[in-house]
């Protein structure tokens, strides 16, 4: 693997163990109650950090410059594999109405900016960073918007007591008043309107951007040591498969032979697909209060095991295309 890949990955488990420390030492307060640290870091990072990130990337996106075409030949398949997923979980009895969705997005959503955009940078330079940046500009909107619909149509649902007219009614209502998904369709709305965010505001944002990557590994290495592991190892393991082999196995093959993209664009793709599952995965269980510690060990298991599959998917990438 390249060494600025490999150092950056060594980053991002620094960053972690930090966040396990100081949760050890009790730095940042005692877990339970309404001061839980993990609670109120995942808090800052769904209602300030997160929806800042997303709506600045959306209102300064260039619409007009995208690849369109090589954008589909990920999100098709992609959304394929998503729906999949969250088909077969919803056949699983779940405690909590929220649990499809919230392992849906454990074994679909990866890593891609504090991970995949210097893994692009590194392997395929200028052109595949366009790429993966391209992709990761929609990531958000596409997969995101997705789960938090499944997600709240899920906990409607499991409410009972509502006509159907309501249900939909409550459930459109929940999914776009959203800190995911408001920041997104508030800044594609910004976005089509032409107007330019004003410095101060951009300033702003991209201030409160820049908090998402360290404050959301400090919370995985603070969930990590409230909960541990142990017994987490089956289903951790079990979305770690799906996010490292399932999905870059189905988007490789359906972007070469029904999409026919080849060479750069198509490992970029292969890659995009292969990264660990990222941290939003870990925000959506704090939200929901389900499967946290799930969802922390296949954060960190599958971040492990991408040291040894990426190298698998690049050069299946290179023999395909």
């Amino acid at each position: 693997m390249n060494a600025a890949v490999f150092a950056k990955l060594l980053g991002i488990f620094a960053t972690v163990a930090i966040g396990w420390f100081a949760s050890r030492r009790r730095w940042l307060g005692a877990p339970g109650g309404g001061g839980d640290p993990a609670r109120v870091l995942s808090n800052a990072a769904f209602y300030l950090f997160v929806p800042a990130l997303l709506f600045r990337t959306m209102a300064r996106i260039d619409l007009a410059r995208m690849p369109w075409p090589t954008l589909a030949a990920y999100f098709v398949p992609a959304i394929g594999v998503l729906l999949a997923i969250y088909a077969r979980q919803r056949r699983t009895a779940a405690a909590h109405a929220a649990t499809p969705a919230t392992r849906t997005i454990a074994a679909t959503y990866g890593n891609a900016v504090q991970l995949g955009i210097p893994i692009a940078a590194a392997v395929f330079g200028e052109a595949g960073l366009a790429l993966h940046i391209a992709l990761v500009s929609l990531h958000g909107l596409v997969m995101l918007t997705l789960l938090t619909v499944l997600v709240e149509l899920d906990l409607a649902r499991a409410a009972g007591s509502q006509a159907h007219w309501d249900t939909l009614r409550s459930t459109v209502r929940n999914a776009l008043i959203h800190p995911v998904v408001l920041p997104v369709v508030a800044g594609l709305c910004w976005n089509l309107a032409g107007w330019p965010l004003p410095a101060v505001a951009d300033q702003t944002l991209a201030m409160l951007a820049a908090a998402v990557v360290p404050v959301c590994l400090v919370l995985i290495g603070v969930s990590l040591e409230s909960w541990g592991l142990r017994g987490q190892l089956r289903g951790a393991v079990e979305l770690g498969l799906l996010k490292l082999l399932l999905l870059p196995a189905v988007v490789l093959l359906a972007a070469r032979l029904a999409f026919g993209v080849t060479g750069t664009p198509l490992a970029v793709l292969a890659m995009m697909a292969a990264l660990p599952t990222g941290s939003n995965a870990l925000l959506f269980a704090q939200r929901y209060a389900t499967r946290e510690a799930e969802a922390t060990a296949a954060i960190v298991l599958s971040t492990f095991a991408f040291a040894l599959t990426a190298p698998l998917w690049l050069a299946l990438a290179a023999w395909a295309g």
